[in-house]
């Protein structure tokens, strides 16, 4: 991790009608880093990353993305600049209607001109970079597991290699080997292409396995950040709740 801020966030306040989600909110995301975005249930994690890739437009603040202000981009120079990051979306998102290699495409067809040939064979090798073999480009998302359709969502956030990628909620509704299994994955990954990965997740033991610091929401803002060890000695009730009940030390002491 590096001294360089890959995400700047400041004074972000974004609102549904009269229902203000965050407020003022401020957050800094390191390069290179794999940062864990949680909170309670309602104070706008996914919000928040809609927020930073132009997705949920903010009602003040601004997002910085490589010292470039992506808060006011649209049009041509906003899919410009998300060329810089991939999302994964909680469900994954993947078009049900297309097979999962060309689904991989998708962001390809999108943002360059490749031929059709190149784009087979980068998707093919985006899904063995997520841990599928070759014969699930072929297949249809109806026709994988829940553990392989997030690596096929994993696959297709990964398609222009991105340096930023955003992962929400990426092992909601999985068993807790196959879990473990994409925790793995994305540490290796992020070693090895030296990405900054923003991660929203409720999964304590995704944030021992993977994070290198945690943001924690609250109150409309990010009420502290920092490492697990930094956030259990925070007296705010809820994070003493999380890092320091029986999940969180379940957690810690299985990686310890």
């Amino acid at each position: 991790m590096s001294e360089e801020i890959a995400i700047k966030v400041r004074g972000l306040t974004t609102a549904y009608g009269t229902h203000t989600v965050h407020e003022g909110l401020d957050l800094d995301v390191m390069k290179g880093e794999v940062l864990g975005v949680i909170g309670p249930s309602g104070t706008g994690k996914s919000v928040l990353l809609r927020a930073i890739v132009g997705l949920k437009p903010p009602e003040t603040g601004t997002v910085e993305v490589f010292d470039q202000n992506v808060t006011d981009l649209s049009g041509d120079d906003l899919r410009e600049v998300q060329n810089l990051w991939g999302i994964m979306f909680q469900d994954g998102a993947l078009f049900s209607n297309l097979t999962v290699r060309e689904n991989v495409m998708v962001p390809m067809r999108e943002h360059t001109d490749l031929p059709e040939p190149l784009m087979k064979q980068l998707a093919d090798q985006k899904l063995r970079m997520s841990g599928l073999d070759d014969s699930a480009g072929p297949k249809f998302p109806s026709d994988l597991s829940g553990g392989m359709r997030k690596r096929a969502a994993l696959a297709r956030a990964l398609a222009l290699d991105p340096p930023i990628l955003f992962l929400d909620e990426p092992t909601a509704g999985l068993d807790p080997i196959t879990a473990a299994g994409f925790d793995t994955l994305v540490r290796e990954l992020q070693s090895a292409l030296s990405l900054t990965v923003f991660l929203v997740t409720h999964d304590v033991d995704t944030l021992v396995a993977t994070c290198d610091r945690i943001a924690v929401l609250g109150r409309k803002k990010v009420i502290a950040a920092g490492t697990i060890e930094e956030l259990r000695r925070n007296d705010d009730p809820w994070i003493q709740d999380y890092f320091c009940g029986p999940r969180g030390r379940a957690a810690q002491a299985g990686e310890s």
